[in-house]
This record gives C-alpha cells, structure tokens and sequence, in this order.
C-alpha cells in the first residue's frame, strides 16, 4: 500500500516526507502551507519532497511551512535520510543527498536508523557568500542594531544563513522578540535564521532559535551546526561540541578539514493518507 505522506521529527522538529513516486504533489505555496498548517492539515515544520532521482543522484527539496523553499536543513537531511533506509531507496549505511544547498554526505550509525551523521560541508562568514548587504568582509563578532539595541554578531552560511548572537542569558521569550527582527533585517536580502546562544564551557553551548520561513523551533540541525561553527570561530569552544537546544541535544564535530559534522537522532512519528475531501483542496478544479 502506498502512503501519501510519512511524518517524522528530530528532537521536536518536525517533518512531514512527501515521495513524489507515491503522491505528486502540486507545489505551490498555498498548498505547502495547508499541509504544514496544523489547525487546517497535517501540521509541520516543512516538507521534504523527495527522492527526485537526476542522473542517478538522490535530490532532495526542502519546504519551509510558509511555503518557501529551504537550500538546507540538518534535522530535514537527517529525517529524510531515515526514510531513504526504512524504504530501501539505499543499500548501505553511507550515501549522498543532493540539496538547494548543496551535496551532503550521510551515515546511518544504528542498524534502527535511529541515530544519523551528516557531513554538513564547511562554512563561510564572508558576506558576499552569506549574503549580506555590506562590502566583503568576514562578519564576525560585528556590531548590528537590532530593534533599539546593538549586538554583537557573527553571521555565516552553511548552505543557507545564519546570525549567530551570543549572549550571557538566553530564553525562549528573547528569539521570539528578537527573531522576527533579525530574520527580516535589511541587511540580509534572503532573509536570515537566527540563533541567540549562550556558551556554558568549552564543549557545550545552548542555544534558542528562530528559523526563516518557520519562526520559533525546539531544534534544528543547520542551527546547531551553525552555532557550533560560530563559537568555535570566536575561540570559545573546541572542536567538539554538544548543542544544548529546548527538543534535545546534537553532537557536532569540526574536523580538520574544517568539515562540520552533525549528529542526532529521528523518531518515526507515523504515515497516513490524505482524505478526497483535502485532495481536492490540493487540486481545486
């Protein structure tokens, strides 16, 4: 039987994968927010739409619930990377995906496909490539008005961007004031995702985040990935380090090649099929 949708999350951020073998979905914006929508449809934090497979290669395209698409997402990859093992799409436990973002590498750790590393590429903080609205130049630890106040940033893309703050307290209220600000803050053209971390010791960093296109999330891998690169680029960590985020916990490593490494767990939430009645509001004739 094949299922119209499989819904899994990666420490509370959640994904619903949509194979266009079994249902070819019409991807508009209006139809991504409805499915996302979760009052109206099956509620998300994005859609994965795949495997597209181009020249033998496994692409993948990511749907924030706003309906934007997405160049990259760690706890997506990762989510996406069990359904590619649970289905057979993949033989053995290391494979490529192929993102907006750019190519990624996967390992399934557990034989359950539980726990998941990502080879998450390297990182840029130099403006033109982030992008920033500025001249080139690293943006690091650079001073940005925010609202009334002036923070200290450190900005970079790691396939899709990031403004890392750090802070010496951080909670869920700050990222929920501070977020819609930065995300939509003239100086990032493609808007920004954005994460307010505080550093506990030399491998341990918690962060509150607010995502482009989604708003506030309990986890994200990109996130973490990029938080982790941040603090260690202001020499505040090394190069392994847990990120200590609301929905759990990932481990990232930056090895020498400056490669960062991300790993976590997915849980198999379920699978459905979509009724007749929101299939014609998907396809209204």
């Amino acid at each position: 039987m094949s299922f119209h949708y499989h819904k899994y999350h990666a420490l509370g951020n959640d994904y619903i994968v949509i194979d266009p073998a079994h249902f070819n979905l019409k991807l508009s914006r209006e139809n991504i927010r409805l499915i996302c929508d979760r009052h109206y449809g099956i509620g998300s934090d994005g859609i994965l739409y795949g495997p597209i497979i181009e020249d033998g290669n496994i692409k993948l395209k990511i749907f924030n619930p706003d309906g934007s698409e997405a160049e990259k997402s760690g706890n997506g990859i990762r989510i996406f990377s069990r359904y590619l093992y649970e289905e057979k799409y993949v033989k053995k436990p290391n494979f490529e995906i192929h993102t907006l973002g750019g190519k990624v590498k996967v390992a399934i750790i557990e034989e359950s496909g539980e726990l998941i590393k990502v080879d998450m590429g390297t990182v840029t903080f130099y403006s033109k490539q982030i992008p920033v609205n500025l001249e080139e130049k690293e943006m690091v630890d650079y001073s940005l008005k925010i609202g009334e106040d002036t923070y200290k940033v450190t900005c970079l893309s790691i396939g899709n961007p990031h403004c890392v703050i750090p802070m010496i307290d951080i909670s869920k209220d700050k990222a929920l004031k501070l977020g819609p600000i930065v995300e939509n803050h003239p100086i990032f053209p493609n808007k920004i995702n954005m994460q307010i971390m505080k550093v506990l010791d030399r491998n341990n960093i918690q962060i509150e985040i607010w995502e482009r296109g989604a708003g506030y999330t309990m986890a994200s891998g990109s996130s973490s990935c990029a938080a982790a690169s941040a603090a260690y680029k202001l020499g505040y960590v090394d190069n392994k380090i847990n990120v200590i985020m609301p929905g759990g916990i990932i481990e990232i490593f930056i090895d020498d090649n400056e490669h960062v490494h991300m790993t976590g767990k997915v849980d198999n939430v379920g699978k459905g099929i979509f009724s007749e009645s929101f299939i014609k509001q998907l396809f209204p004739m």
